[in-house]
């Protein structure tokens, strides 16, 4: 891996996303679990804002019991899942002409999760300060493709390498 470092990396994953996942190839497994718990904690933070308006708008549940059940689910369900989607898509790409090793599969899926994480950022942001309406949708959908598109080159990239 090179000296590159981590921000210049996530914002070339927006153009070049099969590139910048391939030279990330060979992480070990505790730099790929730094990676997930980084994206989940951006993700926590990115939720923060809504969680605030929605705390103002609606008092009976407070902020601290929203926030609460976030970090339930982001820091404590979210990196289960994510491994086992991981897990999932290695072991139905055996089924196809181009093979996803597990460790490239859980590569290409938490990169892509911290790759997408400043347009959750902007989306959450976007809840906070503006609601809901068009807006928020199209910063959602931009950070829901975002996630796709980074997610599907790295596995392009990685696929029936090894």
């Amino acid at each position: 891996m090179s000296q590159t470092g981590i921000v210049p990396r996530i914002l070339e994953s927006w153009w070049a996303p099969g590139r910048v996942v391939a030279s990330l190839r060979g992480m070990p497994d505790r730099a790929l679990i730094a990676v997930l718990m980084a994206a989940m904690l951006i993700f926590l933070i990115a939720q923060a804002p809504g969680h605030a308006r929605a705390a103002q708008l609606q008092r009976e549940v407070p902020l601290a019991a929203r926030m609460g059940g976030a970090i339930l689910g982001v820091m404590f369900m979210m990196p289960l899942m994510a491994y086992a989607v991981a897990a999932l898509v290695s072991a139905l790409s055996r089924l196809t002409p181009w093979p996803v090793a597990p460790i490239d599969s859980r590569l290409a899926l938490f990169w892509a999760l911290l790759a997408a994480a400043p347009a959750m950022l902007l989306a959450g942001l976007t809840a906070g300060l503006v609601g809901p309406g068009a807006p928020l949708a199209l910063t959602r959908a931009v950070a829901g493709l975002g996630f796709l598109v980074i997610w599907g080159a790295g596995l392009r990239a990685l696929a029936g390498t090894r």
